[in-house]
């Protein structure tokens, strides 16, 4: 993970994906993204409440699996490596990040 400058001194942290992982994540928010016009349309032509509820679900999972897919990517990645260099306050961020994706 780098961490970077921007000029109103605030700490940016970046992470660059490899190709594969990078892919993996560009394609399940392109389906997720098209599942979401998909509801659009569906609320356009008035489908019946259910329908975009079951419609929504799905999009709610998606969402769900790929976060799951970042989560462990991340704690492969920059979690590993920063406790690798000493820098085991990332223990507590990853704790703070999870809290806050199991509400």
């Amino acid at each position: 993970m780098e961490e970077q400058k921007t000029g109103n001194s605030c700490p940016c942290r970046h992470k660059h994906r490899e190709g594969e992982e990078y892919q993996k994540l560009l394609r399940r928010l392109n389906r997720i993204e098209g599942q979401v016009r998909g509801v659009k349309g569906m609320v356009e032509k008035d489908a019946y409440c259910t329908d975009i509820l079951v419609q929504v679900s799905a999009i709610s999972s998606a969402l769900h699996a790929f976060s799951r897919e970042l989560l462990a990517n991340h704690i492969r990645t920059c979690v590993v490596t920063d406790i690798q260099n000493g820098q085991l306050e990332v223990v507590d961020d990853l704790l703070v990040t999870i809290q806050k994706l199991l509400k």
